[in-house]
């Protein structure tokens, strides 16, 4: 349960978390907003019935007004009027419909006439707005693949830039396109000249008119994407011409990536052609900058075709609703890696029963499914320690005499179960944060879960204490800075690789003009990310000051790379207490389970080698000293026994350990695949002897059920 993690670059990562603001004030600026567009609306209406001329005028420009800060600045707003059937058509139209009605009651009976072509060019107007919506419908559909990929040339299905995303927005296109129509009108009311009126509405239909011829462009033979048919043949070419070999099966929601990213250097290294498969459209640019080929299969049926490819091997990082569709493919084995270890429930998951295999990190993961017993034979349980802790330097001793000690605070989220265990943000993180910073020694990091308040509002009210905590911190602290050359040269490294990870995107582009710009990467990108990425770490940390406190919540820097800078480790029960360990250094848990330190030192495995805090952080001094003075630290062979246990040892590395497994069930599952195929041969075979009717039964429901059941025994 833990983290790690014109043209427009988009960095294929998680992106950037901006500082939440207080529920408070987002509700009584979606207040102040609803209540000037209703002023505004009714005084409108007032103005049109009286009639009014300068409060019709003044109240239709604050109406327009209040759409474009509805659209600028509170877009959750528009989804809001939306649902409520108060979408931004209807407020146009109402807004219309209140100039014409102050028209007619401005004009008198006789110039009623003159207004009804401005009636009828709106109706005109708002007839060509629903047609465009609706062509550009067609048109999102004809763009819509059964596949979608990255890193794959995907040129040979007739692949266009997106049309523009006016022409694919109903409300900002009504806005545009209905302005100078309004705008005209208004004129007509302050001016009692109809020549204003059909002047604005030209410009609003010509604009209407060319919107609408661009978008029945696109739905010509030869300007259209190719078919879905046509599409799932290229996509069976591409299977057969790649021939994978293991595939990363994710799918989750955005807010999940991480999970699937911490395993994309492991599986880029392996000797096979590996592959990832997605199942949602969203999941494509979430995932991290790598060379394997991405491909997606939303439709169960797309997903099938994968049983006649040679792909041998499914990783799985988490359980989901739609793993369940994968796992009826019989020709393929399937491991269950997991996103991270740790004593949670979530580690021993009675979901990893369906799987062929479970590899864990260590012998700790294995006993804990024993005691669990949810299923998990511990013949299905493979050792393969953690490939991805390469990165974690080890421990090289205390801080040196006068320098700062590092200490990275990295809480886990709450959960879903109400646990107040879970995570100790609510309960200790403020007392925590207070101790450590009060200590003129000290320099924190402070890394919380991107999911921090995602189920409670409490966790989230702490999250933001606790970042003000530390910023009125720094401001009292003060101190040199490094000069203007550290910041330059971060900028380059940054600018670097975002060259080498991001994509060159318009903020129109859709999923098909993606397709088009993530061809094949070039040979040897792989290597230049990591060289660019692990020069951007050293930029990173050389342009801050060593005595400033840091709150850490973007995707660069990674967990593990403040691991590296890190001291010593304050956090919950959760993988990042594991992952630690392969670094050798102090860490500490805070108990905010109300379980007495024995019995929550025998209820999670993974604080056995770790100092215990209390949710009133008394033990932080204590901690320091011993952090600093490594003849107090009592509990560095118990650091190492417990790494033993929960990591595996450490020869052979866990990254040919990791490669010697997938070897392993690559070739059981082409085993599988020889039996399976003869024992098909044999049925097929049996069945051309028996006479028409028995001959016709076996048969078909041989094939249908591919001669055996999901265990491998021949089906009855």
């Amino acid at each position: 349960m833990r983290d790690e993690p014109g043209a427009t670059a988009v960095p294929l990562s998680l992106p950037r978390r901006r500082p939440p603001r207080l529920p408070g004030r987002r509700i009584a600026v979606k207040l102040l907003v609803l209540a000037v567009l209703a002023a505004a609306f009714a005084a409108q209406a007032v103005g049109a019935l009286l009639p009014h001329v300068p409060l019709l005028l003044a109240a239709s420009a604050g109406s327009l007004a209040a759409e474009g800060v509805l659209y600028r600045w509170q877009r959750g707003m528009v989804s809001l009027f939306a649902r409520s059937h108060a979408d931004v058509t209807v407020r146009h139209v109402l807004r219309d419909l209140l100039l014409v009605v102050g028209l007619l009651r401005l004009g008198e009976q006789h110039r009623e006439g003159v207004y009804a072509p401005l009636v009828a060019g709106l109706l005109v107007l708002y007839g060509l707005h629903w047609s465009i919506q609706a062509v550009s419908v067609l048109v999102r559909r004809t763009r819509t693949l059964p596949v979608v990929t990255r890193n794959i040339d995907a040129s040979a299905l007739r692949l266009t830039p997106a049309p523009p995303a006016l022409l694919r927005r109903p409300g900002p296109r009504l806005a545009v396109f209905g302005l100078p129509a309004t705008a005209g009108l208004l004129a007509t009311a302050a001016t009692d000249a109809p020549v204003y009126g059909v002047a604005g509405l030209a410009l609003s239909l010509g604009a209407a008119l060319t919107g609408l011829g661009a978008l029945l462009l696109r739905l010509l033979p030869g300007r259209r994407p190719a078919g879905e048919q046509e599409v799932l043949d290229w996509f069976d070419a591409w299977l057969a011409r790649y021939r994978p070999t293991v595939g990363l099966y994710f799918s989750g929601g955005a807010s999940s990536a991480y999970q699937a990213n911490m395993w994309l250097e492991p599986l880029a290294r392996l000797d096979g052609r590996p592959v990832i498969v997605l199942r949602e459209r969203h999941m494509v640019q979430r995932i991290a900058a790598t060379d394997v080929p991405v491909v997606c299969l939303p439709k169960v049926s797309t997903l099938m075709r994968l049983e006649h490819s040679t792909l041998r091997v499914l990783l799985h990082p988490s359980n989901s609703g739609k793993t369940s569709q994968v796992l009826r493919i019989p020709t393929i084995k399937h491991a269950f890696v997991n996103h991270g270890e740790s004593d949670k429930l979530s580690s021993c998951n009675p979901y990893a029963k369906a799987y062929d295999e479970v590899w864990v990190a260590g012998p700790a993961a294995r006993e804990r499914y024993a005691l669990a017993e949810v299923g998990v034979e511990d013949k299905d349980v493979v050792e393969i320690g953690r490939p991805q802790l390469d990165a974690v330097r080890p421990y090289a001793g205390p801080p040196a005499p006068g320098a700062f000690t590092t200490v990275l605070y990295a809480p886990t989220w709450e959960g879903w179960d109400g646990n107040p265990g879970n995570t100790s943000v609510v309960e200790a993180g403020e007392n925590l944060v207070r101790a450590l910073l009060a200590d003129p020694g000290v320099r924190l990091l402070y890394k919380p879960h991107p999911l921090t308040g995602s189920v409670d509002p409490r966790a989230r009210a702490a999250d933001l204490r606790i970042r003000e905590l530390v910023r009125a911190a720094n401001r009292e602290r003060g101190g040199p800075r490094p000069d203007a050359s550290a910041a330059t040269g971060l900028a380059r490294r940054a600018a670097e690789l975002d060259r080498l990870t991001a994509a060159g995107f318009r903020s129109a582009a859709d999923q098909a003009e993606r397709m088009l710009r993530q061809p094949e990467p070039e040979p040897g990108r792989a290597a230049a990310v990591r060289r660019a990425a692990a020069a951007w770490e050293e930029a990173y940390w050389a342009s801050l000051p060593a005595w400033e406190h840091q709150v850490v919540t973007d995707a660069r820097p990674p967990l593990y790379a403040c691991f590296n800078r890190a001291d010593l480790l304050i956090s919950d029960v959760s993988s990042v207490i594991s992952d630690f360990l392969a670094s050798g250094k102090p860490y500490a848990v805070a108990n905010t389970s109300a379980l007495a330190e024995d019995v929550f030192r025998k209820s999670f495995p993974t604080v056995a080698a770790a100092t215990v805090l209390a949710p009133d952080a008394s033990g932080v001094p204590a901690l320091l000293a011993a952090v600093r003075r490594p003849e107090r630290d009592e509990l560095a062979q118990e650091r190492a026994a417990l790494a033993l246990r929960l990591l595996g040892p450490a020869e052979p590395p866990p990254r040919e350990r990791f490669a010697g497994a997938v070897r392993d069930l690559c070739a059981a599952a082409g085993e599988h695949r020889t039996r399976r195929a003869e024992r098909l041969a044999s049925d097929l075979s049996a069945d051309l002897s028996v006479p028409g009717p028995r001959l016709e039964t076996g048969t078909s429901t041989t094939l249908a059920t591919g001669g055996v059941d999901r265990s491998g025994r021949p089906a009855d």
